[in-house]
């Protein structure tokens, strides 16, 4: 896995050049849809409520305020949040197994999550004709979560023997757990009803669609965690790309280091799929994009590959939007459109360096 930068540009100017497209996308996005509402209306209802701007809002309809401060901005938001959890833990996974097809749903968290949103899917959306405030508590982000959470205490405990945690076994419990997972979720797909199914398509594929300002908020918060603790070890993955005899002989642990990576590593998932469903290709392209930009070395490629997976998940979420407006393509489909060729493409031109 030897990338060489492409750009020769320091850090700074990297992430500030990244950070400036996330905010320009960010503002076209909130200003996109099936809905047409011009770019100065958008501006206007986002700035409506703050106090010393007076941008003569007053002729705008209630349906804008309402379609840009409660629809449109917590759903950009989270793209940018979602996007970059899951870019960052891909480039964590891929650096941690030096293995360039790494992936943040290898351990089968993805498919844990997956399982539990199913299973509320199927189970209260029954259950929601005789007591419809079981809706109100999100059952399916929390279950989604809990599944999540579940598969990944699972997979460390099959994992982890007297002797230490080996993450050849974390992985092939993961791939275990994950086809077991897939197996109860093709059975729930085949009893659910005709409503059912089609929610649970749709969860499958992906959506930023049900965004809300709480899930917002605790997609932020998960996204900083993750950051300032991953990068704290980003040393630590540079060493260990030399290998992990290498890295032990650096005084690194790195059975202990693995561990604790994975584990991050599957909550943040379970976060995203609890509030998107399963969006695929982001943490398995975008490090890539950032090895190609800014080279290997993971104190640059960590927060560069944060920023990165905003964008294009922004960009993918304006798609699917616009493309066949006023109906809307799951997000998933366009990050898998988007990301297949490019992933092919980059086996092509790697071939022999990877």
């Amino acid at each position: 896995m030897n990338f060489a930068p492409s750009i020769k540009l320091s850090t700074p100017t990297l992430l500030s050049i990244a950070l400036i497209c996330v905010c320009f996308t960010s503002v076209l996005s909130i200003s996109v849809g099936p809905m047409e509402i011009s770019f100065s209306q958008s501006m206007r209802a986002l700035a409506s409520n703050v106090e010393f701007l007076d941008l003569h809002d007053g002729a705008l309809p209630a349906h804008i305020h309402m379609i840009v401060q409660q629809v449109r901005l917590p759903r950009t938001l989270l793209a940018i949040a979602i996007g970059g959890i899951l870019a960052i833990c891909g480039a964590v996974m891929q650096g941690l197994f030096r293995n360039p097809l790494a992936d943040p749903g290898i351990i089968g968290v993805s498919a844990g999550a997956a399982l539990g949103a199913a299973l509320a899917i199927v189970v209260f959306g029954s259950l929601a004709q005789s007591y419809p405030q079981l809706l109100m508590f999100g059952t399916v982000p929390m279950f989604s979560f809990l599944g999540g959470a579940i598969t990944t205490l699972l997979v460390y405990q099959l994992g982890t023997s007297p002797t230490g945690t080996s993450v050849t076994m974390m992985l092939l419990a993961g791939v275990a757990i994950g086809a077991l997972s897939g197996a109860m979720l093709g059975l729930l797909n085949y009893f659910a009803d005709d409503q059912a199914l089609r929610d649970l398509s749709l969860w499958t594929m992906g959506s930023l669609a049900g965004a809300n300002f709480s899930g917002v908020i605790f997609a932020f918060s998960v996204l900083v965690i993750l950051g300032l603790l991953f990068y704290r070890d980003a040393e630590n993955l540079n060493a260990l790309l030399l290998g992990e005899a290498e890295a032990n002989h650096l005084g690194i642990n790195v059975q202990k280091l693995k561990g604790r990576l994975i584990l991050l590593t599957a909550a943040g998932v379970g976060v995203t799929v609890s509030l998107a469903g399963m969006i695929g290709f982001i943490g398995l392209i975008v490090p890539h994009i950032g090895r190609m930009i800014s080279g290997p070395n993971h104190k640059t490629l960590l927060p560069l590959a944060m920023v990165l997976g905003a964008l294009l998940l922004l960009i993918s979420d304006m798609l699917s939007r616009i493309l066949i407006a006023p109906l809307e393509i799951p997000v998933g489909i366009i990050t898998a459109v988007l990301g297949a060729p490019f992933f092919i493409w980059l086996l092509i031109s790697q071939k022999g360096r990877i």
